[in-house]
């Protein structure tokens, strides 16, 4: 199968979406499929060609969220580049930018379109309106999800539940809703395949020492991830334990948690390594004992699943996002209250039984969401929309022509 990903962000730039795309690409290539990815160009305003013409990346301008870019030029060149490509399935990561792209390519040359929606954009509505017009900014976001998703898309991807009630129950979206969990390599987190010398050297570099029972999170620094309930819950913790929250990743609100740290008294106990590369990130997990995250903006949150496959239990806000990959009680716990997270990071400390054999859990769990089950999982879903034509129409495939109600077309594989 020939298949294009259309993504406004894409290594070097990292976070979540980046990552998870890279999973399902190095997956469907496992698979012998073909991948082309179409982007944006990060470093200035050229096109460029990558891995033999199978990476595009367009112009795109800092929108002042992060380091996010977008797109809105659509060069002749680009796209008489993707006609060569001759594409069985579109597949979109964003609504915007690259995803009008995609929507453009989608109708132009009649490929199915499959879209993953991924980010819970109502939470990030401030960025934009610093804080007027809020209610009506959501609704225009609710609008304009809705318009992509349900009038452009053959098929669509949530990462979970959550996300599939969104979109049922609130967006009342018709067409189908594939529940597929993002996979990662699970592999580059697992204990055996880390360097333990650079470990013992990142402990040294922030003052820990292996007798230091570490709460670890991973994650933007802003106010959607909520950090400030962990820190001020850390208060109790450092009183009593002596316990260090370690917190990695960059954001917006990064000094004024540093600020809600020393004005705590948490300097010595609260730790910010600040933004890491990509490939450092498997040698923090190791140097932690548990993983807690009281986000609610998360579409998933892979960052639990990263801490799961190192062997990490893990103590998370009680969100849909998480409670179908955190069993309560088996590979870690749902709070619904500080009350509650202090005394289930408090049993971690004081039962090293109870933590040994949910530290064996978190992994046997995180095996689930290897890339290799989702690259499956996904195929799945192309397959759906390749077997779907524009008005919704079954297709059938006989003697290698696709048969639908426009035509019939020669089948790709």
């Amino acid at each position: 199968m020939r298949i294009g990903i259309f993504t406004d962000t894409y290594p070097p730039f990292i976070n979540g979406v980046s990552t998870s795309i890279v999973m399902l690409e190095n997956a469907l290539r496992k698979k012998g499929h073909q991948v082309y990815i179409v982007t944006v160009n990060s470093d200035n305003m050229k096109y460029k060609y990558e891995n033999d013409e199978h990476i595009i990346r367009i112009p795109g301008v800092p929108i002042g969220i992060y380091d996010y870019r977008l797109t809105g030029v659509y060069p002749l060149k680009a796209l008489n580049k993707i006609r060569k490509w001759n594409l069985d399935v579109i597949h979109s990561h964003t609504e915007f930018g690259v995803g009008t792209f995609a929507r453009i390519i989608s109708k132009q040359f009649n490929i199915p379109l499959v879209h993953t929606y991924h980010t819970m954009y109502e939470d990030y509505v401030h960025y934009i309106t610093k804080g007027y017009f809020n209610n009506t900014s959501k609704k225009i976001v609710e609008y304009l999800t809705n318009f992509y998703c349900d009038q452009t898309a053959t098929e669509l991807i949530v990462p979970t539940k959550k996300t599939y009630d969104l979109f049922k129950e609130k967006y009342k979206y018709e067409r189908n809703v594939h529940i597929v969990p993002t996979g990662i390599e699970v592999e580059r987190f697992y204990k055996e395949n880390i360097d333990s010398k650079k470990v013992d050297e990142i402990r040294k570099r922030h003052g820990l020492s292996k007798s230091d029972f570490v709460v670890l999170f991973v994650g933007r620094i802003a106010k959607e991830k909520d950090v400030e309930f962990l820190i001020s819950a850390h208060e109790y913790l450092a009183k009593n334990y002596k316990s260090k929250l370690l917190i990695v990743g960059d954001g917006p609100d990064l000094e004024r948690y540093k600020k809600l740290a020393h004005k705590l008294n948490l300097d010595e106990y609260v730790i910010f390594a600040g933004k890491v590369p990509w490939e450092d990130v498997t040698l923090y997990y190791q140097i932690a004992d548990i993983f807690a995250t009281a986000s609610t903006s998360e579409t998933q949150g892979l960052t639990v699943i990263e801490a799961m496959a190192a062997s990490l239990p893990v103590v998370a806000v009680n969100d849909e996002s998480f409670n179908t990959v955190i069993v309560d009680g088996l590979n870690g716990h749902l709070f619904e209250t500080k009350h509650q997270y202090k005394k289930y990071v408090e049993s971690f400390i004081n039962e090293p039984s109870k933590l040994k054999q949910f530290s064996k859990q978190a992994r046997i769990n995180a095996d689930t969401y290897s890339s290799k089950y989702f690259g499956e999982r996904v195929l799945d879903v192309y397959k759906a929309a390749i077997g779907q034509d524009f008005d919704g129409k079954d297709k059938t495939i006989k003697n290698g022509f696709i048969h639908t109600v426009k035509g019939v077309f020669k089948w790709k594989k």
